[in-house]
């Protein structure tokens, strides 16, 4: 797949709470400006892929999207892998125009969580996870699951709470220069650590928001791509690997599927982390891109906390991270957090962002996550062929 296809448009929603549009109206906005974006009309997409809801009513999203816009595609699914989803419905995207199956392909996630969900709901989505017999009936929750990951790793590496902060503190200073970023007042370290408790070590403001929004981008072959509106974004290595269901059954509480996925996308593209000019980190709680830069092999086991605290992760930084505010900041609405990733880095690709773009970025990773750590895609764009 390496070079045989590209990304050659993106478009987000309106983001934060946006009362006046369904889940479905969210992701058909989004839609519609990333085919504005790459200069095409519905017609010219022969492939959907969508995410899943939790707060439409229709068990085939995807059709009902279809009938939404007005399209007619040859290939539509809906995909289930959390946070993971959208990295693998690029990779199902890009082999199907690889095989023939499609020629371009509209791939969409987002929900309306922040105003279709409603405060109950939302917390019954945080507490009903967890294996039925093992896990669920101890009032596990996801915060729960992941403050343990995040106690294991202070436990093995000496990971402090201010390191923890600082995640947040990264993130919200580049959401202040994006737009469209839901969160627009600056951070503090200690603002963080005196957040409400909501699992230990983490407080509220380690916990990614909730907003409205969807993300969208449009894929084709590379051939077709030097044709259109945008610079293309090149897939130049793509890597996926699942680990567990339950974090009971995880192999480790520190390492995960991340190096595996990292080093299959690596070795595709046929690059190392030093070639990296930015990295989207998945960052639903602030252990969890800590984790990632480790796993990704861009610093050692241990290290990701001084990484994020000595100021690395900066726009400017050997190596910026999270430069549209990420989910701590920028969005966060099921898959939706994870798109607007591989958006970002695509727009950070073709340059012109202003004050957050990151000079002379040739190279962008993504990394997404599913479930509690355990389904993981890793893939590496270019602004040009690798």
């Amino acid at each position: 797949m390496k070079n045989q296809v590209a990304i050659v448009g993106v478009g987000e929603s309106d983001i934060g709470k946006v009362p006046n549009l369904s889940g479905l109206g969210l992701n058909a906005q989004a839609c519609r400006r990333a085919l504005d974006d790459a200069g095409l009309k519905p017609t010219d997409i022969d492939g959907l892929l969508t995410a899943y809801s939790f707060t439409e009513p229709y068990t085939m999203l995807g059709a009902s999207l279809c009938e939404y816009m007005g399209l007619k595609p040859r290939m539509c699914a809906s995909m289930v892998a959390g946070g993971a989803s959208p990295g693998i419905m690029l990779r199902h995207a890009a082999q199907a125009i690889a095989s023939g199956t499609a020629e371009t392909v509209l791939v969409c996630a987002g929900e309306n969580r922040a105003t279709g969900l409603g405060r109950e709901a939302a917390i019954a989505v945080l507490t009903n996870v967890g294996h039925p017999q093992f896990e669920k009936p101890y009032g596990a929750s996801i915060p729960g699951f992941y403050a343990m990951v995040a106690q294991r790793h202070m436990h093995e590496h000496g990971t402090k709470r201010e390191q923890l902060a600082s995640v947040a503190v990264n993130t919200r200073a580049h959401a202040l220069l994006h737009p469209q970023a839901q969160m627009k007042t600056p951070l503090t370290i200690e603002q963080v650590l005196s957040s409400k408790r909501i699992a230990e070590p983490l407080g509220m403001l380690d916990c990614c928001i909730i907003s409205d929004a969807a993300g969208a981008f449009v894929v084709t072959s590379a051939s077709r791509a030097r044709d259109l509106k945008q610079r293309p974004a090149y897939l130049l290595g793509i890597g996926e690997m699942h680990t567990h269901e339950h974090l009971l059954c995880a192999p480790d509480l520190t390492h995960f599927g991340a190096a595996e996925s990292g080093r299959a996308a690596y070795a595709m593209a046929g690059l190392c982390p030093a070639d990296v000019d930015l990295a989207q980190l998945y960052d639903c709680f602030t252990i969890v891109p800590i984790l990632e830069l480790e796993e990704l092999g861009f610093v050692a086991p241990g290290e990701g906390g001084a990484f994020f605290a000595d100021g690395h992760a900066h726009l400017g930084g050997r190596l910026p991270v999270n430069t549209n505010g990420g989910m701590l900041s920028h969005a966060h609405a099921g898959a939706a957090g994870a798109i607007l990733g591989i958006v970002e880095v695509v727009r950070q690709l073709r340059g012109g962002l202003g004050a957050r773009q990151v000079q002379g970025a040739e190279v962008g990773l993504v990394h997404n996550e599913g479930g509690i750590l355990s389904s993981h895609c890793t893939l590496l764009l270019g602004n040009a062929p690798g």
